[in-house]
C-alpha cells in the first residue's frame, strides 16, 4: 500500500493572519451579488465570533481550524448556491459543540432563523448510543430527521462533509477508511438526491481515492494520458452542430466534461469491460440561453439538429422535460453514434435547468421566491419532501433497518403512476401495487386485496411501470401479513405494514400474558418486573411483548415454571448444568489455538505483541497484498475484509469503532483460496491454453474449473490457490494476453 505524503505546515503567525484574511475576503467576494443592507456586518461579526471561539484550535494537518468553517461557507456560496444566512450558519456551525459559545449566544447576535439552524447542525454532531442499533446510524438517522425540518442544515452538512474529504490526506488511514465509507453510504446518495449532482460525483471519487487507491490512480492516470485524444474527438463531434445552432441564432455554451473517476470505474465493473472500451468517458453539454416560455420547445430543436448529423439509440434517449425528476433535475438527454463508431451521451438544458442540474434544492427554494414557470418542479419537490415528512414521521425502532429502507426508496429512480382521476404518483423504481395502496393511505394499503393496473387486474406484487394507471381494490375483511414485506419496496409501506403487525401481535400477546399471570398467580408468584424480565431472559426472548406472544401461540411451554425457586417475592430460574472446561483459559492456550498457517501473514495494529487469530471475510476473499481493514465481529471474532468488498462501505460506516488497522508481511508460504471468472471465444484448445499458463507456466495450484459454453462464447470459473495480489495480477494479465479472451475478472465471493 502507498502511503500519501503529507505536505508539512509551515506558515508562522503573520502569514497565518494574512491567509484567514484571504479566505475571508474571497467569501465576501462570492457573497457580493447577494448581499444586502447590514448583511456585511452580520457576516463580519460571525465571522469573528468563530475566530474567537477557534483560536486556540488547529486542523489535524496543522493549519488554525478558522480556516475549515470559512472553506465550509464559502462552498455553501459558490458551489450550491445558498446565501448569506447559510454563509452565517456555515461559519458559526462548530462552535456550539466545540468551543464556550452557547445557542443564547448565537440568538441574540443573529435572531432565532440562524440560532435554529446551528442547533440542527449541532445535534447531528452530536452523537447518542443506542442499545438497538450502532451510534452511527443513529447518527444518520438524526441527519435525515433534519432534513425534513430545514433542508439548508443538510446542504450545510454536505458542504462540511466535502471539505472533510478534500483534506483528507492529514487523517489516519483507519479514519481515511471510516470518514470515505460514510461518505459513500450516505452524504453522496443524499447529495445525489438533493441534486447536488457535481458535489456528489466529487464525494464518490474522493472517496475511491482512499478505498480503492491504485484502481482510482490507474483510471486518474489513463484520463490524463488520453486527455489530449478525448479533447480532439469532443472539437471534431461539436463542430457541426455548433455551426447551425449559430446560424439559427441560438444563444448557447456547448462543452464536453469528462465522467468521474468513480462511474468510469462502475462502469468497467459492471460491464466487464476495459478502460479503453468504456464508450461514454465523456458527456457533452448544451446549455440554451432560452426564455422560460421557450426552453422546452428550444431543447427539442436542439435534439432535432443532433439527430441530423448522428443516430440516436432510441432506448438510451431520456426525456426529462416531460417528466422531470423528483429533485427537480430537468433536461433532454440523447446517446448518439458519433464520428469513428464511438457512443456520445449529449444533455440538452436550458440556463435555468442548469441551475437546478448543478444546485439542485437551493436552486429550488431560489426560484421559487420569484417565479412561477416551474410550477410542476415546484409541485414535484413539495411532493418529494411530503413523502420524506411521511417516511420520517414514523421512524421504524431499529435504526439500521429504518436507513436501509430509507435509502432503497429516496436514493432509486422513480416511475410516475396514476390514480383513476389522474392524480400523479412518484413511487421507486420495482414499487408494487401494494406499495401504491400505501401510498394513498395506510388504511387503504391495509384493506386492499389486489389491484386494476391498465383495467387488468393484478396481484398486490405485481410491479408497476411508469404511466400506469393503478385502481385498488379493497375488502374490510383484509389485514396485513408477515408476507406483505417481500413484495414491498417503500419505506411506508413496510413501515405501516410493521406497524399492523406489531399491534395484531399486541392483541395476540394480550392473551399469552393472561395466560402467564394465570399461571404465576396459582403457584402464588407475584408477576413483578424483575420476575417478568427472569422469564424473558431465561426463554431468551427479546422483550416481555415477545414473551407473551410465545406463550400465546403455544411455542413456549410454562410447565418449566415448577423447576424455578422462589427466594422472598424472587423467581430464581433453574441452573444450568456446569461446563466441564475451566472457566479461564490461559494467553498461551489462546495463541496454540491459532491455525500455524496463519503465522505472521498480517500486523493487527493497536494490539498486544501476541498474535491474533482472525478470518479472512467470505465476502470478498482477501490475499496479500489487497487493501485491508480489520472488522470485530459480534460472534466471529476478528475478520479481514477488503476495503472494496462489497459489504464493506456499510460496515465502515455504521460500525466504524469496530475497525482494526491491518496490514499484510510478506510470507510467501502460505497459499490463498481466490476465484476468477473468464469469458472469451469458444475456440479449439482454448481450455488447455488457460491451464497451460496457470499449471504449466506460472506454477499456481487449480481448485476447481467449470467452463460453461454458449453460442460461441464460453464462461469458465476458476479457483486458484494464489501466494498474494502480485501473482493474482500477473496471473490475470497473462490471461488477457491469450487470443480471444474478452475479459477476466476477480470474483467477488470466492
Amino acid at each position: 500500500m502507498e502511503t500519501v505524503v503529507v505536505q508539512k505546515y509551515n506558515l508562522d503567525e503573520e502569514q497565518e493572519k494574512k491567509e484567514i484574511v484571504r479566505h475571508y475576503r474571497a467569501l465576501l467576494r462570492a457573497l457580493k451579488p447577494r448581499l444586502k443592507k447590514g448583511d456585511r456586518e452580520l457576516v463580519r461579526t460571525a465571522f469573528e465570533m468563530a475566530a474567537d471561539a477557534h483560536k486556540e484550535m488547529r486542523r489535524k494537518s496543522g493549519e488554525p481550524y478558522i480556516l475549515h468553517p470559512l472553506a465550509v461557507a464559502q462552498i455553501c456560496v459558490e458551489e450550491i448556491g445558498l446565501g448569506v444566512r447559510s454563509a452565517i450558519c456555515a461559519l458559526l456551525h462548530d462552535t456550539v459543540e466545540d468551543t464556550e459559545v452557547t445557542l443564547e449566544d448565537i440568538t441574540r447576535e443573529f435572531g432565532n432563523e440562524i440560532s435554529h439552524i446551528v442547533d440542527g447542525l449541532t445535534k447531528i454532531s452530536t452523537v447518542i448510543d443506542s442499545s438497538t442499533s450502532t451510534a452511527q446510524a443513529e447518527n444518520f438517522k438524526k441527519i435525515l430527521l433534519t432534513l425534513a425540518d430545514d433542508p439548508r442544515v443538510i446542504l450545510i452538512k454536505l458542504a462540511d462533509r466535502l471539505h472533510n474529504m478534500r483534506t483528507l490526506d492529514s487523517m489516519s488511514r483507519e479514519k481515511q477508511l471510516k470518514i470515505a465509507s460514510e461518505t459513500v453510504f450516505i452524504y453522496s446518495p443524499l447529495a445525489h438526491r438533493l441534486g447536488l449532482y457535481n458535489i456528489k460525483s466529487e464525494m464518490e471519487d474522493l472517496a475511491m481515492k482512499y478505498t480503492e487507491q491504485q484502481t482510482y490512480k490507474d483510471i486518474a492516470r489513463k484520463l490524463k494520458e488520453t486527455k489530449r485524444e478525448r479533447t480532439r474527438y469532443i472539437n471534431e463531434f461539436i463542430k457541426p452542430i455548433k455551426e447551425v445552432l449559430q446560424e439559427e441564432g441560438f444563444q448557447f455554451e456547448i462543452y464536453g466534461r469528462p465522467k468521474s473517476i468513480h462511474s468510469i470505474h462502475n462502469k468497467i465493473k459492471t460491464k466487464g469491460v476495459s478502460f479503453e472500451e468504456v464508450y461514454d468517458l465523456f458527456a457533452i453539454r448544451i446549455i440554451l440561453d432560452s426564455a422560460p416560455d421557450k426552453e422546452k420547445a428550444d431543447c427539442w430543436k436542439v435534439y432535432s439538429i443532433i439527430t441530423d448529423f448522428y443516430h440516436p439509440s432510441p432506448e438510451r434517449t431520456r426525456d426529462w422535460l416531460s417528466n422531470p425528476k423528483s429533485n427537480g433535475y430537468e433536461a433532454l438527454h440523447v446517446t448518439v453514434m458519433g464520428p469513428n463508431g464511438k457512443w456520445v451521451e449529449v444533455q440538452i438544458r436550458s440556463k435555468r435547468m442548469n441551475d437546478y442540474a448543478e444546485k439542485g434544492v437551493a436552486a429550488h427554494w431560489r426560484y421559487k421566491e420569484g417565479s412561477s414557470s416551474s410550477v410542476q418542479q415546484e409541485s414535484k419537490f413539495d411532493q418529494w419532501f411530503m413523502q420524506i415528512r411521511e417516511i420520517l414521521s414514523n421512524p421504524d425502532s431499529n435504526t439500521l433497518d429504518f436507513l436501509a429502507d430509507f435509502k432503497s426508496n429516496l436514493f432509486t429512480e422513480e416511475i410516475y403512476v396514476y390514480t383513476p382521476k389522474g392524480d400523479l404518483k412518484i413511487l421507486p423504481v420495482g414499487s408494487t401495487s401494494l406499495d401504491f395502496a400505501y401510498s394513498i393511505h395506510s388504511a387503504v394499503g391495509n384493506k386492499c386485496i389486489g389491484a386494476k393496473v391498465n383495467y387488468k387486474l393484478v396481484p398486490l406484487s405485481h410491479k408497476l411501470r411508469s404511466g400506469d394507471q393503478v385502481e385498488i381494490i379493497t375488502s374490510n375483511k383484509q389485514k396485513p401479513s408477515e408476507d406483505w414485506l417481500n413484495f414491498v419496496l417503500t419505506a411506508k409501506a413496510k413501515s405501516k405494514i410493521k406497524d399492523a403487525l406489531k399491534e395484531e401481535k399486541r392483541k395476540i400477546a394480550m392473551d399469552g400474558k393472561a395466560t402467564l399471570e394465570r399461571k404465576l398467580d396459582h403457584m402464588r408468584i407475584n408477576p413483578s418486573q424483575h420476575n417478568i424480565n427472569e422469564l424473558v431472559q431465561f426463554y431468551k426472548q427479546s422483550s416481555p411483548l415477545d414473551l407473551y406472544y410465545q406463550i400465546a401461540v403455544k411455542n413456549i411451554d410454562l410447565r418449566e415454571l415448577k423447576e424455578f425457586t422462589l427466594l422472598g417475592d424472587k423467581l430464581e430460574p433453574p441452573k444450568p448444568a456446569p461446563v466441564k472446561q475451566p472457566e479461564h483459559v490461559s494467553e498461551e492456550a489462546v495463541k496454540h489455538q491459532i491455525p500455524s498457517k496463519k503465522d505472521a501473514e498480517l500486523i493487527i495494529f493497536g494490539e498486544s505483541s501476541d498474535r491474533i487469530a482472525y478470518k479472512l471475510a467470505n465476502c470478498c476473499r482477501p490475499i496479500p497484498g489487497d487493501d485491508v481493514f480489520g472488522f470485530i465481529t459480534a460472534s466471529e471474532g476478528l475478520k479481514i475484509h477488503r476495503t472494496n468488498c462489497p459489504n464493506a462501505a456499510q460496515l465502515l460506516a455504521n460500525y466504524g469503532h469496530r475497525v482494526v488497522k491491518t496490514k499484510w508481511v510478506k510470507n510467501r508460504e502460505i497459499s490463498f483460496l481466490t476465484g476468477l471468472r473468464i469469458i472469451g471465444m469458444d475456440d479449439v484448445g482454448v481450455i488447455h491454453k488457460i491451464t497451460n499458463i496457470i499449471s504449466g507456466e506460472l506454477k499456481v495450484n487449480i481448485s476447481a474449473l467449470s467452463i460453461e459454453s454458449k453460442e460461441g462464447l464460453f464462461e469458465g470459473l476458476i479457483k486458484v490457490y494464489v501466494h498474494d495480489k502480485d501473482e493474482l495480477d500477473e496471473l490475470v494479465e497473462k490471461l488477457k494476453s491469450l487470443d480471444g479472451i474478452q475479459s477476466v475478472q476477480r470474483l467477488e465471493e470466492s
